[in-house]
This record gives C-alpha cells, sequence and structure tokens, in this order.
C-alpha cells in the first residue's frame, strides 16, 4: 500500500488512474501541475485504501482516518510513512493556496463510507446521496481549479455538477460490486420501480448533472480544459454503458474499451458552448 512504503519523489510521480472520479494526470495535464495533482491524489487515494481495502475493523479505519486528519491539519504531526504522502501535500498547500477544509470533506466522506458499510446504510432519497457528492466528489473539481487559477462562483457550481455526475456514473457502474460489499447507493425512495425505469431514471438525473457542468470545459484554460473534455465525456460514454446494460448493470460492470476513445476524443473535439446556453447554471 501507498501508505506504507511512498517516497515523496514516488507520490509526485504516481499516475493518476484511479476508477472514481479523479481525472487523469494524462499528457493534456499541464506538467507544472503534475506534482500538485500527483500529491493530491497519492492523500486520496491513501484516505481510500484506509476506509476501503484490507481487514481492519471499524474504530481502526476510523482512528486511522483521524491521523489523517491530524497529520493534514498539523503538518508536524505526520511521521514515517505518513511523512511521504503529507510532505509534499503540505507543499502544494502552501504553494497553491489550498483550502485545507476541502481535503477534510474528503476524509469525511471516507469515515461516512466507513460507517455506512458498518451499518448497512442507505440514502433516502437523491438529495441525501448529492449531499455524500458534495463530501466526497465536489472537493476534487474546486481543489482542481485552485491549482488552474479558476476561482469564480460559477466555475465552481459548475465544477460541482460535473463531479457530482461523476460521482453518480461511478455509483451506477460499480452496482454490481458496491451492492455485495454492502455499499448501497441507491436512492431509497426510487427503488420501488421497475428496474429499467430505475436504471434509467437514475441515469437521466446523472445526464442532465452533467450538461449543466459542461461549459465548464470553456472556463479552463488550455490544455486542462482539454482534459476536462476528455473527462466529461468519459463520463457519458460510461453513462451510455450503464443505459444500454438497463437491469443486467446490477450483475456486470460496464468498461471503457479501446475503442471507445476515438468516439471520446471526437466529441471532445465538437463541445460546443451553444449546446449548453439554456443548462448552464
Amino acid at each position: 500500500m501507498l501508505t506504507k512504503q511512498a517516497s515523496p519523489q514516488e507520490v509526485q510521480a504516481l499516475p493518476i488512474a484511479h476508477p472514481e472520479n479523479f481525472p487523469v494526470a494524462s499528457i493534456l495535464c499541464p506538467p507544472h501541475l503534475r506534482p500538485a495533482i500527483a500529491a493530491i491524489y497519492a492523500f486520496a487515494r491513501a484516505a481510500d485504501d484506509i476506509a476501503d481495502e484490507g481487514h481492519l475493523s471499524t474504530e481502526e479505519r476510523l482512528n486511522s482516518l483521524r491521523a489523517f486528519r491530524l497529520a493534514l491539519q498539523t503538518p508536524e504531526a505526520a511521521s514515517g510513512a505518513q511523512a511521504a504522502i503529507f510532505s509534499p501535500l503540505h507543499q502544494v498547500i502552501e504553494q497553491f493556496q489550498l483550502p485545507v477544509a476541502l481535503l477534510d470533506d474528503l476524509l469525511k466522506a471516507f469515515e461516512q463510507d466507513v460507517r455506512a458499510s458498518a451499518q448497512g446504510s442507505t440514502y433516502p432519497d437523491m438529495q441525501a446521496l448529492l449531499g455524500y457528492c458534495q463530501l466526497s466528489a465536489n472537493p476534487v473539481g474546486r481543489l482542481l481549479l485552485h491549482l488552474y487559477g479558476v476561482k469564480d462562483a460559477q466555475a465552481f457550481l459548475r465544477s460541482d455538477a460535473i463531479c457530482s455526475a461523476l460521482q453518480l456514473i461511478n455509483f451506477w457502474q460499480d452496482l454490481s460490486e458496491d451492492m455485495p460489499r454492502g455499499r448501497f447507493y441507491l436512492p431509497q425512495d426510487q427503488v420501488h420501480k421497475e428496474t429499467p425505469l430505475l436504471i434509467e431514471s437514475l441515469c437521466e438525473h446523472a445526464y442532465q448533472l452533467m450538461l449543466q457542468g459542461a461549459p465548464l470545459v470553456h472556463q479552463v484554460p488550455g490544455r486542462a480544459g482539454w482534459e476536462l473534455r476528455l473527462v466529461v465525456q468519459g463520463g457519458l460514454r460510461i453513462l451510455e454503458k450503464v443505459r444500454a446494460l438497463g437491469p443486467q448493470v446490477l450483475n456486470q460492470r460496464p468498461r471503457l474499451r479501446a475503442w471507445d476513445f476515438p468516439l471520446m476524443l471526437w466529441r471532445a473535439l465538437w463541445m460546443r458552448p451553444r449546446q449548453w446556453e439554456n443548462q448552464a447554471p
């Protein structure tokens, strides 16, 4: 695991390839930002591993996340293996003046996951699920906007819409894996619907949310904006696959394949502001 053996240099060199909704640090990412993005990602991945991996008890997971919070809030509290993550992270926080509260929100989401898994908790409705996304997904987009120097209120709202949409799409993509693990992300006020109608309703909600945020691709400058186009199109492509599977998504996880990327690139090239004039927040 990363938390046991990564050096600061290894943290900065990490590829951003986690299956969650953390954007990929591809060749389109501005090179001077890759170490910063990798440092944030290393923090998020290590905390996610604490919440999800291994055979720790619920209390052990929560204690480890509390130790992460202490190291986040107090740099000198990080030692040993933690220092490999928090040393570069605190450099990035200072360099880009990142709001520590956004990183703390990610820890709150991981703690919520741990408790939900232990208790078999569910989300009563979509509003509650979006409240979780506000902690688990939206901080990532806002942190990246800070790195890109984009800090206006409309950009933050659009980023929230994209990140929440990506999180929901990830939930619908992972239904076949999450439910056996005791993770129930389906809004309970909708599960009475017939399965095909339920899947279609969930997909449509995520699709409309993505459309609300999509104009952000024209606010993020340069190569980062093009990367965001591909992130948006990747989410929409997965959503198409979920819709196509319908009820089978409860037993089969849809994935992006090599032949999906030319289509995503083509669609990214043709993204125009007029497409979302009526949907933009």
